[in-house]
């Protein structure tokens, strides 16, 4: 069984009754509550008013598409911090690339693991309850001090430069979700010119080094970006 955040409430937003149905059962046996959507007019409204901690959005559904709906609950203030699974049968490549431009945490493709997609939701809304000390987030070895200008592994000190800090800190604060290489550098390089991708796998390349075996929770996403993973 999974250890849940507590009060968390899940908006499952598909027109194909039964996902929605298998995906309300296995969240409901974990113990979230369950809302349902069977478009994305519907959705928007329910996300609008319930402010749920998680959406699992599919993106081909009638009236209003789940990419337009991803776009209009990352847009509005109100929902921004509402996290997002894209839960789809369109595994193309510049599907999942729109839908982490438009901030989805993750991103799912059909036929899936309701377990998976369980584990998936538990990390993004364990990482969004977790509260941290101002400047300071720990996350599996590592902690990073943004006051302190400190990154340490396992109580350790770590050198690093102030870019790579400043990359790790932003991965870090996203845990879980996945970071587009334009997010990246606009973040962390943001008006100081032109920044190649390679540099930004440069940098990265140079920090897992130095983190060791800690190195392990910065993924690489083919194609798309990076994330960091507890």
């Amino acid at each position: 069984m999974l250890s849940t955040p507590v009060n968390a409430q899940v908006l499952v937003a598909d027109d194909e009754e039964d996902v929605v149905e298998l995906v309300a059962d296995y969240f409901t046996k974990v113990g979230w509550g369950v809302l349902r959507a069977a478009d994305g007019e519907q959705a928007l409204q329910i996300a609008r008013t319930q402010l749920p901690s998680l959406v699992v959005l599919d993106l081909m559904m009638p009236k209003i598409s789940g990419m337009d709906v991803l776009r209009a609950l990352k847009g509005d203030p109100r929902t921004a911090h509402v996290g997002v699974i894209v839960l789809s049968a369109r595994a193309d490549e510049v599907d999942r690339l729109l839908a982490f431009e438009l901030g989805t945490d993750d991103y799912l493709a059909k036929p899936f693991s309701p377990r998976e997609l369980a584990l998936r939701a538990k990390g993004i809304l364990s990482h969004r309850a977790r509260p941290q000390q101002a400047g300071r987030i720990r996350a599996g070895t590592i902690t990073i001090d943004r006051d302190q200008h400190e990154v340490r592994v396992n109580g350790r000190l770590v050198a690093v430069t102030a870019v790579e800090f400043r990359l790790l800190f932003l991965l870090m604060q996203k845990s879980g979700r996945v970071l587009s290489r334009p997010q990246v550098i606009a973040a962390v390089w943001g008006d100081e010119g032109q920044v190649d991708p390679r540099t930004v796998d440069t940098h990265l390349r140079r920090l897992r080094e130095k983190l060791g075996g800690a190195a392990s929770h910065i993924e690489t996403i083919r194609r798309v970006g990076y994330r960091f993973r507890e």
